[in-house]
Order: C-alpha cells, then structure tokens, then sequence
C-alpha cells in the first residue's frame, strides 16, 4: 500500500493556481525528493498532503486514510521537520523533545525512556538541559528533526531540511536521513540542493507551474533528459570559441560568462579548446542539477 497517494490534486489562490492536476505515489520506506523552483508548489502539495490547506480538487490518501477528512488521524503517524526551525526558545533542549510528546498524548514515561536515544540522534547527549538560544544552526536542526520522530513516526516530512547549514553539518543531516531510511522510514523532502537530492532520494518528481514535470531515479531522469557529458567554459573570447563549439556540440547553453557544452561524445568539443589558453574549461559528467536547470530553466525565481 502507498505511504501517500494523491491523484489530479488542485489548488488556486485567486487567479494564480498553484497546484495543477499533481499526481504522486510515494512507496514504503522510499526517500521521495519534491523538486521545482521557487513558486514551484512545493510547499504547498505539502500542506495540502497533510490537510493544513484545503484543496479544491482532488483525492489525497496518507497512510490509508483520506484527506482532509481524517487529516489528523493520519498526521499522528506523522513527523514533520519544517522549513524553519520553529524550537520553543524559553525551554531546554530536553523540555522542547517533553513538550512536543504531549502534542501526541504520549504517556511521560514513554517520552522520557526516548530522550537518551533522541538526545544522542541529534548529537546533544549532555545538552538536554541547554537552552535553544545557545546551540549552533546545526544543532537547532538536528534537535528539529529528531523533535520529529518523538512518535515513532511511519513518514517524515521535511522542506528544505538543510538550508542555511554549513557543509560540515549538511553532511552530518545527510548521515542522520540515510540511517532513517535504512531503519525502513518513509521520507518526503523537498530540497533546493541537487547534490542532496542526488544522494538520499530513491526517486525524484520534479515541478514547475505547479505541474509535474519528471519523475524517477536520479539515475533516469539523468539518462532520460540529459546529454552524458558536459564541458563548462569561460574567459576571454569565449565568443569566437562559441561558433566552433556549435558545430560539434549537441546542445550549447550560456548563463553570464559560462557556457555549457553538452554531449554524448565530448572529444570534438575538447579538442576545440586546445591552443585556447584564455579560456578555462572544466569536463564533469551530466548531473540532476543540468536535468534541473534544462527542464526549468536558468532564469532566476523570486
């Protein structure tokens, strides 16, 4: 049975509709990356999946229950790390994980016998008493997402789950989601970090418009929408370069001073750049993010 199931879901605000027609099936203990830019929708098929906002058409099932009919119902197998941190800053670390236990009527014993491993999940074994205003950006979030799993949840929803982190405690998060899925979680995430996306989610949906656009493995959306090899270039005369590499390139893309080469055989492209030595290149492999800006383009969201 799907963890969550939503079919031809909608919802307009006035004129704009920012969630067209979606279609999503998210598998049993699957990590499933929701991709798009800003005003993509995001968000919003979020709260629509956990019946914080109403659709207006549309079938959304979340662990074998309808919603919004039995949104609450379903939502107590839930955990939910949002966007941003929303901690309690007058309690203690230990307090924050207490207080969020009674939001689910879990008996005190219960939540208590949970701290020590909850503790240690975030990293903040010996902190419990620490106020929130002294932890670190990485500790806040770690505490946020193991704030989450108080109720020993079936799914877990997280948007943007590492934004605003340093690499060191990006890492440190990717760590913790593997562990989650390799214990059999289900998780849902949204993430403006391909590389995030490339490296915890079994499969990927990406959106634009409020429109599902792709969907499948990182691996299949790469071979799907993506020449295999990419040839990044600038520097001075990249113009005069840029007539001969159109004739030997699949398919040429510029944004600002770069322009990105792309082919399933990249040797004529290279071979075009030896004696230019104004220009620097790099050759890498086609990745999520090339599937990413071709499929929604390079223009920037606000």
């Amino acid at each position: 049975m799907s963890v969550l199931r939503v079919k031809s879901l909608r919802k307009r605000y006035g004129e704009l509709e920012v969630v067209s027609g979606l279609d999503l099936d998210v598998q049993p203990g699957e990590c499933f990356g929701l991709l798009g830019p800003n005003g993509a929708g995001k968000t919003t098929t979020l709260r629509l999946c956990l019946g914080l906002t109403y659709p207006d058409a549309g079938e959304i099932e979340l662990l074998g229950e309808p919603v919004p009919a039995r949104a609450r119902e379903a939502r107590a197998r839930v955990g939910v790390v949002p966007q941003f941190d929303n901690l309690d800053p007058d309690f203690t670390v230990a307090e924050n994980l207490r207080v969020f236990g009674r939001y689910f009527a879990l008996p005190r014993p219960l939540v208590e016998s949970k701290l020590p491993q909850l503790l240690d999940y975030a990293g903040l074994a010996g902190r419990e008493d620490a106020r929130i205003t002294a932890l670190s950006g990485g500790m806040k979030r770690r505490l946020t997402l193991a704030r989450a799993l108080i109720n020993d949840p079936q799914l877990l929803v997280l948007d943007e789950p590492t934004t605003g982190l340093d690499p060191q405690a990006r890492h440190l998060i990717w760590e913790r989601l593997r562990r989650l899925t390799q214990e059999g979680k289900t998780l849902v995430l949204t993430t403006h970090f391909m590389e995030e996306a490339e490296r915890l989610c079994h499969r990927i949906a990406i959106m634009d418009h409020g429109r599902l656009i792709a969907i499948g493995t990182p691996r299949q959306l790469i071979a799907e929408h993506i020449e295999p090899q990419v040839v990044e270039v600038h520097g001075t005369g990249i113009d005069s370069w840029l007539a001969r590499a159109r004739t030997v390139a699949a398919r040429i893309e510029r944004a600002g001073d770069t322009v990105f080469a792309y082919a399933t055989d990249v040797r004529p492209v290279l071979s075009t750049l030896e004696g230019q030595g104004e220009l620097s290149y790099l050759h890498r492999p086609a990745s999520l993010e090339d599937v990413f800006l071709k499929l929604t383009g390079r223009d920037l969201r606000d």
